[in-house]
């Protein structure tokens, strides 16, 4: 019963609710202002740029490429196959290299190269160059998504961290509604202009904008907190000392660099292993909206005329991405707000299931596929809470955090590889044999996994947590008499009151730190 009980309590592994209401002071408000602005809302930006450069294939595909290179059966799926076998090959490289390097040098360096790839696939004469393009758009790309969840779980405590992680992964959605906006806008006032059609337009401004924003980036990264960025021009030196002293009052750590050790402990950790099935069953399950387009597409009036046009199968999936984006911030604050995760996956979970399910039968009227389709969009918001989580459950094991990202979202991209291609082959839509009872059965295998994950989180993980904070906050920390910022720390339990005979000492360490303003 115990165990029941907490398997429903809120707060998974979070600090004491005490610390939600600590009061910020001017000068963190200030720093946490600088940093929304220059590390969350640049990285989404970036990640508008990543999302418009990796979906423009599709509405390029329906808006002339086609044609165009005259590409046909399953093509448009062996472009998303190579691009996600380069994301996979170079992830967990990149994650890696991300540790052992500063960000604010390794991400602006791919993005600026996969610019100049964006930039190149509007010069390919036929398929098999954009399988290289692409490829190795995927190896460059690769490092922009879990490099910066990772940053963000390291910068944002806890009770921001869901709400900015979702901020951030909703961007995806905006980048989708301005490839297919910008993809309409392009063949209507560009196509054929100078002699280049709309579809290459695209690839050519893509290129232009990413090349640019990747360049801005060096300067905008902040690194980690105990390691800040020195070309960081809007970081201060009290900024610096406010995000030190964020670390120790929710007992966490920035990422070092990654060891074997490190590595090793991930591959084993069960959580790895049940995150990662749930990472990969909640993208999978509701891909089907990825060919929304294509369904729209084959619709045709009575007279044999087709539904939409070709500027609209571009601009009808903009309500869905709109409301994936929507999904994602309630889901994400609703996380930060209920101090709790695994509701908003189940909740998910239960909306994608009747989807799949009137999918499967696919016999129903023309209006409540479009319902099926437009609610898919809705149960792609799993990412934030699930990083949001994982941060929950191992505050003071950055590397591992950002190992088992790198797992997740590389063997995500391994099966995705071929998933599309089993589940979804081009030549069988808009009615796929096997395709929506895949996804059917991937909800119902997300479901259980959430329920074992939060299991062995409150009967293993959250006890362990709970247990390393009160033994951290049973330091007592005192300032030493007649100085301005330098504190010594004693063991609060043995020697409370700071003896001043060293034979008595449990453990001393010298921390320089600011002394808060008032303080004697």
């Amino acid at each position: 019963m115990s165990v029941l009980r907490a398997f429903f309590r809120r707060g998974d592994g979070l600090p004491d609710v005490s610390k939600q209401d600590h009061k910020k002071s001017k000068d963190e408000r200030m720093f946490l202002l600088r940093l929304d602005i220059c590390l969350l809302f640049y990285g989404c930006i970036s990640q508008v740029i990543k999302y418009i450069d990796q979906s423009n294939i599709s509405n390029a595909y329906v808006s002339g490429m086609q044609e165009d290179l005259n590409l046909n059966s399953n093509q448009l799926n062996y472009f998303t196959t190579w691009f996600s076998v380069g994301y996979c090959i170079m992830l967990i490289p990149s994650q890696i290299l991300l540790l052992k390097f500063r960000p604010s040098l390794w991400l602006p360096f791919t993005e600026v190269a996969w610019g100049c790839i964006t930039f190149g696939i509007a010069a390919t004469k036929n398929y098999k160059q954009i399988y290289i393009l692409r490829t190795f758009l995927g190896l460059l790309e690769s490092s922009a998504y879990p490099g910066v969840v990772t940053l963000l779980m390291t910068w944002y405590t806890p009770f921001e961290a869901g709400k900015r992680i979702g901020f951030y992964h909703s961007c995806q959605a905006i980048g989708a509604m301005f490839s297919g906006a910008m993809q309409t806008a392009f063949n209507t006032h560009l196509n054929g202009r100078y002699g280049i059609a709309g579809w290459r337009w695209t690839f050519i401004i893509n290129g232009i904008m990413t090349i640019v924003v990747g360049v801005v980036g060096v300067f905008l990264y902040p690194d980690w907190p105990e390691r800040p960025n020195r070309w960081a021009f809007w970081m201060t030196k009290r900024d610096k000392e406010i995000a030190a002293e964020r670390l120790e009052r929710y007992h966490r750590a920035s990422p070092k660099p990654l060891s074997f050790p490190t590595a090793k402990r991930a591959v084993v950790n069960p959580v790895t292993w049940m995150v990662v099935c749930i990472y990969i069953g909640m993208l999978i399950a509701p891909s089907g909206s990825g060919y929304f387009n294509l369904w729209l597409k084959s619709l045709v009036n009575p007279d044999g005329t087709k539904v939409w046009s070709v500027n609209a199968l571009s601009a009808v999936p903009i309500g869905g991405y709109a409301l994936q984006m929507g999904a994602v911030w309630i889901f994400a604050t609703s996380s930060d707000i209920f101090r709790t995760r695994w509701p908003m996956l189940m909740t998910q979970c239960i909306i994608g299931i009747p989807t799949c399910i009137m999918l499967t039968i696919w016999d129903i009227p023309t209006g409540a596929k479009y319902w099926c389709y437009f609610s898919m969009y809705i149960c792609t918001a799993s990412g934030p809470c699930l990083w949001a989580w994982l941060s929950d459950m191992m505050p003071r094991d950055a590397e591992q955090r950002a190992m088992i990202v790198g797992i997740a979202i590389s063997l995500y991209y391994a099966v995705n590889a071929w998933a599309n291609v089993l589940i979804f082959p081009s030549s069988e839509a808009p009615h796929y044999k096997a395709g929506f009872k895949a996804c059917l059965g991937l909800w119902v295998f997300c479901i259980i996994v959430i329920i074992a994950l939060r299991l062995w989180d409150v009967m293993v993980i959250k006890p362990r947590v709970l247990a390393e904070n009160e033994a951290l906050d049973d330091e007592h920390i005192q300032y030493v008499p007649g100085t301005a910022d330098v504190v010594e720390v004693y063991d609060s339990k043995d020697n409370a009151e700071g003896s001043s005979e060293d034979g008595d000492k449990v453990h001393t360490r010298i921390t320089t730190v600011p002394v808060p303003s008032g303080a004697a």
